[in-house]
């Protein structure tokens, strides 16, 4: 009876170090193919980088966007909702929730192949924007479009498909200093829900 007990805690421990050894090759699988930015899980307008989310618009130029963001929740997901109608009068065109990617200096993700988002959209098509420390002027940046379907769906925006708008100099991923999800360039109205945004790397 003794030896069976014995047997049976043997093979318990030898169970457990197998779990945990999966969990460990799991998470590091994981960490290896996506670096999180926010997963919307602080319960407000912090990411889990831990700067602030915060609305832009085109009035700071002197447009009349209007929009708003505020924490949500679609379809049981809780979500980052950036809303409003986005007017291209006096020059404007657009509105943005942006978020700092580093307290202080930058963010290098130039080991990863480009931005992962999880959104609910409306049908419309919208922007991810990079400011780098190469951005200068208010108005420029480096930019590459998604499409936002009903329902919530993962879309990823490489890398390459970012252009900069005003500025003569290349996109570099390594010198990452803001990103934002925008409502851009067109008049019509804007309902975006934004659940997960991540770097992912590309298999």
């Amino acid at each position: 009876m003794q030896t069976e007990n014995i047997r049976r805690q043997a093979l318990w421990h030898c169970l457990a170090g197998i779990l945990l050894t999966v969990s460990a090759l799991a998470a590091e699988s994981a960490e290896d193919t996506m670096i999180l930015i926010d997963d919307r899980q602080s319960g407000d307008l912090q990411s889990s980088l831990g700067t602030q989310w915060r609305l832009i618009s085109d009035g700071v130029m002197g447009g009349v966007s209007r929009g708003t963001l505020a924490l949500d929740r679609r379809k049981g997901r809780d979500c980052l909702r950036l809303a409003g109608e986005v007017s291209t009068e006096n020059n404007g065109g657009f509105i943005q929730a942006a978020l700092p990617l580093a307290p202080s200096g930058v963010l290098d993700a130039s080991a990863w192949s480009g931005v992962e988002l999880d959104v609910f959209g409306n049908g419309e098509a919208y922007n991810v924007h990079f400011k780098t420390s190469r951005v200068w002027l208010p108005w420029q940046h480096y930019r590459a479009a998604f499409m936002a379907a009903p329902g919530w769906h993962t879309v990823q925006v490489p890398f390459a498909e970012f252009e900069g708008y005003r500025i003569g100099a290349a996109f570099d991923p390594a010198k990452l200093e803001r990103i934002g999800i925008a409502a851009y360039g067109r008049a019509f109205t804007a309902d975006l829900c934004i659940g997960r945004v991540a770097f992912y790397r590309a298999e």
